[in-house]
């Protein structure tokens, strides 16, 4: 099994109870909605994957990044074809700043404050500390090759 499999099958495992604690209105739903550091900002955006723009999400293991949306930008990741997550590029466990806008390599978001704070793209997760905020999730699926994207 490649590396890239077993990065992604330990993503899915973590990523199940997150996606269940969500719908169920566990825990994690309560932390997201009491926030000291971030606002929501309404989001409803359409992108169809034919289009060039947005052709690297056709591809697992791609992401991007979505400037201008959302409270510091917004990034797309492709799981698995799917499964897509998006979460907003603002760090959670800042309010918004200069240093709390989250960039992106491979499936860590980090930021460039003195914490330097990172979470997993697959859970929205926290890397090291349990108890931080997690990233601002977004509603996210497909639709044929079109992934629909709203809070």
């Amino acid at each position: 099994m490649t590396k890239f499999y077993r990065d992604i099958t330990r993503h899915l495992k973590l990523l199940a109870p997150l996606l269940f604690s969500l719908a169920c209105g566990g825990e994690d739903d309560t932390r997201l909605i009491n926030n000291p550091y971030l606002n929501t900002i309404p989001v409803a955006l359409n992108l169809n994957l034919n289009l060039p723009q947005y052709n690297i999400l056709k591809y697992p293991g791609n992401f991007l990044e979505l400037n201008n949306q959302g409270i510091g930008g917004i990034v797309v990741y492709n799981v698995n074809n799917s499964l897509y997550t998006a979460f907003d590029l603002s760090d959670p466990n800042h309010n918004p700043n200069n240093c709390s806008s989250m960039t992106v390599e491979g499936v860590i978001a980090s930021c460039t404050c003195s914490d330097n704070n990172s979470y997993d793209l697959v859970t929205g997760q926290h890397q090291t500390e349990n108890q931080a905020y997690p990233m601002l999730p977004y509603r996210i699926h497909r639709n044929g090759d079109v992934l629909v994207i709203t809070n």
